[in-house]
């Protein structure tokens, strides 16, 4: 196929490029089509506040009758290039057809870009956060992801194997049964370490109770998330952008904020109802339509997606996990919740995992990051 490479310079091209996955997959049912105009939000540097340590670009595969048949986006986050003192592109937004000739030229433009930029290794799928949707899905295509993970076709993995990647890490989703009866020693766990520590909960019971404990929510998560693959500390404008994201959205029964004694905040857990269903009936538009079947999702689910749980280092394997998923227990069965879905963490991250052990629980998804040395 004769393929043709076309950077991303105006809104016309920008539309396309965030359009392409949901006309790939229209017809798949397992693909959870993301908001369009959130997407193009991500990818803006003048609404996305990641463009402050973070370049990119973006370009599309045109087939010989100019319709788009692939896209990647080109990414360097220097701050995290500063911390792991490496050189490194990431490359992202990535999907094609079935066609070596397509994924070989989406390949050669982001390594050319990568070179151009003086970069010796280049990795992915990732974005410019750790909370964009990362890897490659390897495991789990019969499976609907959550609204944070993203679907891809089996074909991707022996594309980039043949173009000379391997491995990096595993991101790994968990689909977790609730049983009629929480096991006690949940609780149990709680009130001990709660003591111990002399931990708390934070006073949580309307969505304006949680403004005074944002900027602690952040510090935390920067510390805590500074070890993890491919994590640049938040800027504040960063913060700032993922406040507008999840705010609107987040239902205090499933908001955790753990405080010391001097009502610092040490830990934190976020999850959310499941929004996957009613992103496919929105099919990549909020309006006119869209809004509804998000916003009935949120009241009504039987289903919810477990963010973000961040512990402050120094309490750490100190069970403060069991006193988040307490808090969140006392609220699954008033709300007719009957399954949790993990979204994707790295695939040793077991103090997490170990919350589950006492459930009906299964990897159901797994999701791969490659990584290729540009020097060999």
């Amino acid at each position: 196929m004769k393929v043709t490479i076309k950077e991303v310079k105006t809104k016309s091209d920008l539309r396309k490029f965030v359009h392409f996955p949901n006309a790939l997959y229209k017809d798949n049912p397992y693909y959870v089509p993301q908001i369009e105009s959130m997407d193009r939000d991500t990818l803006t540097p003048s609404k996305n506040h990641a463009f402050e340590l973070c370049e990119g670009k973006y370009w599309l595969a045109l087939d010989d009758e100019n319709q788009v048949v692939g896209r990647v986006a080109g990414i360097i986050n220097h701050r995290y290039n500063e911390k792991v003192g490496e050189k490194i592109c990431r490359f992202g937004w990535v999907d094609f057809i079935d066609n070596q000739d397509v994924s070989k030229a989406l390949i050669n433009v982001v390594e050319a870009y990568a070179k151009e930029k003086g970069m010796d290794i280049i990795s992915g799928p990732t974005g410019f956060l750790e909370f964009d949707p990362s890897g490659v899905l390897v495991e789990g295509f019969d499976k609907l992801p959550t609204a944070y993970g993203k679907y891809n076709a089996p074909y991707y993995e022996s594309h980039f194997l043949a173009s000379g990647y391997r491995k990096d890490v595993d991101f790994v989703e968990f689909r977790i049964l609730l049983p009629d009866v929480i096991p006690d020693r949940y609780a149990k766990m709680a009130i001990l370490v709660s003591e111990k520590y002399g931990l708390h909960h934070a006073p949580i019971f309307k969505h304006r109770d949680i403004y005074p404990y944002l900027d602690g929510v952040f510090q935390c998560l920067n510390a805590s998330y500074s070890k993890l693959h491919g994590f640049s500390e938040l800027t504040p404008g960063q913060c700032e952008d993922l406040k507008k994201q999840f705010l609107g959205n987040v239902n205090v029964d499933y908001l955790s904020i753990i405080l010391d004694a001097q009502d610092k905040v040490v830990g934190f857990g976020l999850a959310m109802p499941s929004l996957s269903k009613a992103m496919q009936k929105a099919k990549g538009s909020l309006f006119p339509f869209g809004f509804i079947h998000i916003l009935k999702a949120l009241r009504h689910n039987d289903t919810i997606d477990l963010l973000l749980i961040a512990i402050d280092e120094s309490y750490q394997n100190k069970g403060v996990n069991a006193m988040i998923f307490d808090k969140f227990a006392k609220s699954l069965k008033k709300n007719g919740i009957k399954y949790i879905e993990s979204t994707r963490e790295l695939e040793d991250n077991t103090e997490v995992q170990n919350l589950w052990r006492l459930f009906d629980h299964t990897i159901h998804k797994r999701a791969r990051v490659y990584i290729k040395n540009l020097s060999c």
